[in-house]
């Protein structure tokens, strides 16, 4: 059975609402044109003359839209007149009741969606650069939205709440993002927002249900194969029906908090060019954070206290659980059971310990646990998990030494997938090298950029992004990553940039060296300022600059200049007569 599009369903609902007032105004239009021209008037000389139905119909016209011209081709006897007083007062009944019925047409719910699913899909079509599908729109899809907006990446949003696709149209970003308020689990509306298409780069599913996401994971996948999917997922059982789906990562905000403390322990320098390289505005380069490994109290044993604890035991720390719930908790730990508070820390331990986290699934009582566990001791390292984005000036003014995002810790990380996955290889190759390889990378990274946040970008030498150099790499003339990179106004000197890898097929080469010879369609990681950036895409796409950064030579441009140059070197080379 064929599919109904949306104009169709447009087509419909408007002939449903509007063939009634339409056949009324062909009605009293017939009746009205059809009386004048029967109807006899009389001429200048008193002579019978009938109104033609040409007449007839402009007279109707521009009385319709009480213009007035007056009384045509003659004066008009008064049967005539008298007939004109009947229509016209029919046609203002029959254009009240049309306009009454244009009114509910424009207010039926199902209009507007038919015809705002149609306007979407228009919009979703005619977008020609890559884009990113994000289904839901909550603080996580907002957040992520505002990252590839940074980066001048266009997403789709599909949400089925109103509010918050209204909330999208005020956003000032870099680029358009069409928005649907449509259930993104049904795949009509996943083919509307562009899932089949070419361009349409990721599918990124960041609901609030598990099962909703799940769905529509499945949706996506049967709707093309090959499309890359990242889906957020805290449940075990849901993770493991997404792992089934081939080409699909999970995000566990929870797992990657964990990850991201284990790291901020074992590998501080680490973790702190991880946090600048996903633009957190709290971290600044080479002042990594002190976490102590003593003992630890843990407030909470849910989905964010199960994988802390994990990760604390793989260091061996055995941190004090306090939780009303204390069932599943390991024979490891202690545990004390019931409600963090001023009794239950001390119980714990507070004296003593090295730090305390707040870990619930509750705003308030994590705020309130922060504020016990300051009064009892002030230099305890705290570690806070923020629930609500809304909330975020209560915690920024609560200090907390860091602070869990789920929002926010999710949107960073499937920004570093969709951007470029080279990023987190990079973080586990600088985990294996040792933190001095890590320090050897940001004392170059500040060397270039000073305190400023890093910039994150990804260019690939081919002939779509890079004309200049694909030809040159075509040519076989060579071309090397420091002559790339070099500044084009001090040529002793590079852009104020670092690169992080270069992807060359299923070659990954880390921290590549100023000689690193350069192939045609290779994917580089850089790491500078957004400046940088600008002057990197105009010497890939200049040959004139790019021969210059090569040669040092500042050659003629233009046919003129050319030529002329010819002559001179023509001239330097003939012999003197």
């Amino acid at each position: 059975m064929a599919t109904t599009s949306e104009l169709d369903r447009v087509t419909m609902v408007v002939l449903r609402y509007l063939r009634g007032p339409v056949f009324v105004l062909i009605f009293v239009y017939a009746i009205g044109i059809t009386g004048m021209a029967l109807i006899p008037g009389e001429d200048a000389d008193g002579n019978v003359v009938y109104m033609s139905l040409f007449h007839a119909f402009y007279f109707f016209t521009y009385t319709a839209t009480t213009t007035g011209f007056g009384e045509i081709p003659n004066a008009f006897t008064d049967e005539q007149r008298l007939w004109t007083i009947f229509c016209l007062y029919m046609g203002v009944i029959a254009w009240l009741y049309a306009i009454g019925s244009i009114v509910r047409l424009v207010q039926n719910p199902h209009f507007l969606g038919s015809l705002a699913e149609h306007q979407f899909a228009n919009a979703v079509r005619r977008i020609d650069q890559p884009f990113f599908i994000i289904c839901g729109f909550g603080d996580t899809g907002s957040l992520l939205a505002r990252g590839l907006s940074d980066h001048w990446f266009g997403s789709v949003v599909l949400d089925t709440d109103p509010e918050r696709i209204k909330a999208l149209a005020l956003r000032d970003y870099r680029v358009k993002m069409p928005a649907l308020c449509a259930d993104p689990g049904i795949p009509k509306h996943l083919v509307d927002a562009g899932v089949r298409l070419p361009n349409c780069k990721a599918v990124v599913v960041l609901t609030m249900d598990e099962e909703v996401n799940l769905r529509i994971s499945i949706m996506a996948r049967f709707l093309n194969p090959d499309l890359q999917i990242l889906c957020r997922s805290t449940s075990l059982r849901h993770s493991e029906h997404l792992n089934m789906l081939g080409n699909l990562t999970v995000i566990n905000p929870f797992e990657i908090f964990a990850q991201l403390l284990s790291m901020a322990i074992t590998a501080p320098r680490l973790h702190n060019l991880n946090s600048c390289l996903v633009r957190n505005r709290k971290a600044k380069l080479g002042r990594p954070l002190d976490v102590p490994t003593g003992e630890w109290i843990l407030c909470g044993y849910g989905r964010m206290g199960k994988w802390l604890h994990k990760y604390f035991e793989l260091h061996g720390i055995h941190p004090v659980v306090i939780d009303p719930d204390v069932s599943e908790v390991p024979e490891t730990s202690r545990v004390i059971e019931g409600h963090a508070d001023h009794l239950s820390l001390e119980q714990a331990g507070i004296q003593h310990a090295a730090g305390v986290v707040a870990g619930t699934d509750s705003d308030h009582d994590n705020l309130s646990i922060l504020m016990c566990a300051h009064s009892l001791r002030p230099n305890a390292f705290t570690i806070v998990r923020q629930n609500s984005h809304d909330n975020q000036i209560a915690f920024d003014a609560a200090k907390a030494d860091l602070i869990l995002q789920s929002s926010l810790t999710t949107a960073r990380r499937i920004l570093k997938h969709l951007i470029s996955p080279q990023i987190q290889i990079l973080i586990e190759y600088l985990r294996e090298q040792g933190e001095e390889c890590t320090r050897q990378v940001v004392d170059r990274l500040i060397s270039e950029i000073g305190d400023k946040l890093p910039h994150l970008w990804r260019i690939n030498l081919c002939a779509e992004e890079a004309v200049a150099v694909a030809r040159r790499l075509q040519s076989r003339a060579g071309l090397s990553l420091g002559e790339l990179i070099r500044n084009p106004y001090d040529l002793k000197g590079n852009i104020s940039c670092i690169a992080l890898s270069i992807e060359r097929g299923e070659q990954r080469i880390m921290l590549p060296g100023a000689n690193e010879p350069l192939e045609l369609c290779d994917e580089i990681l850089l790491c500078g300022t957004e400046h940088s950036e600008v002057i990197l895409l105009a010497t890939m796409n200049n040959a004139y600059t790019l021969n210059y950064l090569i040669t040092g030579i500042d050659a003629p441009r233009g046919y003129l200049f050319r030529w002329l140059a010819g002559l001179r070197k023509t001239d330097e080379v003939l012999p003197d007569s």
